[in-house]
């Protein structure tokens, strides 16, 4: 069962909303009710959120459209209760491109809030600022004091949060990319801890950011020392040269017996020399389910597939592999399958590469 649901598509980018997300519209509700006492004023509680969590789509499309311009496509955007998360194929190369690319977030809430501002002033329903404005005031002047507070709290310098890119960004046009990114986690890290323990006492709604920002900086900063260890290596240096083929015309059969007797779990389809398919663990167990021993590599086959050339480079090719969670690639070169890259060997050639990095001193 998928946890979310498709909204639509806009400017080119599917948006998708979790469905968590529907037990935090009913729990406003069911609040604003308990409040006010009447259905409206459960209605307008909902109405806010529903608003809100619009600004916060566009928020994202701060991100995803100027990241279009650097020529980075997004794969898409999905609500959940505590944010929305635009998924970019890739960060930017340049810092300045992703100085640019996590202000603009921000800077879509600031221009939100502007625009609501012009409107209240100009309409005459601006009223003083006040905290009782802020928490029960008329439902544009909340959103409009919620897109500043958006636009401010983003740009607390929290890794993976906006304004923990824009310190890595700052960083890294004077360190590495690698350290950059260690120091702007490390230093998520510690607003985590400081959010976790003013959310055990206050709100409930700082934990839960604080365990993502804590594991989502963690997993991002791992990924980022990866591409930095793959960097320069080509593919044909990792891969696997001794593998298995088989043909579209074998029987399943002689696949499980493949996979049994060897560690190779993906299986290239040779045709006269040339690659025409391929099968994976998953795919056999599929097919031994539906058709048997007796059914043929032809009826389950991926006529589709990632593939690499051996000149590709690894930091390049492992994002792709990880984006489509494929266990391995094979290596082709003028329609001949010379290799497989797979994720085990890569591992494997990285503790090799450490451990002659560490010999070195």
């Amino acid at each position: 069962m998928s946890w979310s649901i498709k909204l639509g598509r806009f400017a080119g980018i599917d948006v998708f909303l979790h469905l968590t997300f529907l037990l935090l519209v009913a729990f406003i509700g069911y609040t604003s009710f308990v409040n006010t006492g009447t259905v409206a004023g459960a209605i307008e509680g909902v109405l806010f959120i529903l608003a809100l969590f619009g600004s916060v789509v566009l928020h994202e499309y701060g991100h995803a459209l100027t990241a279009r311009r650097f020529g980075i496509p997004t794969r898409d955007i999905t609500l959940y209760p505590i944010g929305g998360v635009a998924r970019l194929e890739r960060m930017p190369e340049k810092p300045w491109q992703e100085l640019a690319v996590a202000l603009a977030g921000p800077a879509v809430n600031v221009v939100i809030a502007f625009v609501l501002f012009f409107g209240l002033l100009v309409t005459g329903n601006l009223g003083w600022p006040s905290l009782q404005a802020m928490e029960n005031g008329p439902l544009l002047q909340r959103l409009m004091y919620t897109n500043l507070s958006l636009a401010l709290f983003n740009l607390i310098p929290a890794f993976p949060m906006d304004g923990g890119r824009v310190l890595r960004a700052g960083l890294a046009m004077y360190l590495n990319y690698a350290m950059a990114t260690r120091i702007a986690a490390g230093l998520g890290k510690a607003v985590a801890l400081v959010f976790g323990f003013v959310g055990l006492f206050s709100n409930p709604m700082l934990v839960l950011i604080a365990v993502f920002v804590w594991f989502a900086g963690d997993q991002e900063a791992q990924a980022v020392q990866m591409r930095s260890a793959l960097y320069g290596i080509p593919v044909g240096r990792a891969m696997v040269t001794d593998f298995r083929t088989i043909s579209q015309y074998d029987p399943l059969l002689r696949v499980s017996d493949l996979l049994i007797v060897s560690e190779q779990q993906d299986f290239p389809v040779v045709d006269d020399g040339q690659m025409v398919g391929l099968v994976t663990r998953d795919d056999l167990i599929t097919g031994l389910a539906r058709r048997g021993l007796g059914g043929r590599v032809a009826e389950i086959m991926r006529r589709r597939f990632l593939a690499a050339n051996p000149f590709d480079q690894l930091e390049a090719v492992v994002p792709r592999m990880q984006t489509v969670a494929a266990e391995s690639v094979p290596v082709v070169e003028q329609g001949r399958v010379i290799g497989l890259l797979t994720a085990h060997n890569i591992r494997e050639y990285l503790m090799i590469q450490e451990a002659l990095r560490h010999r070195r001193g």
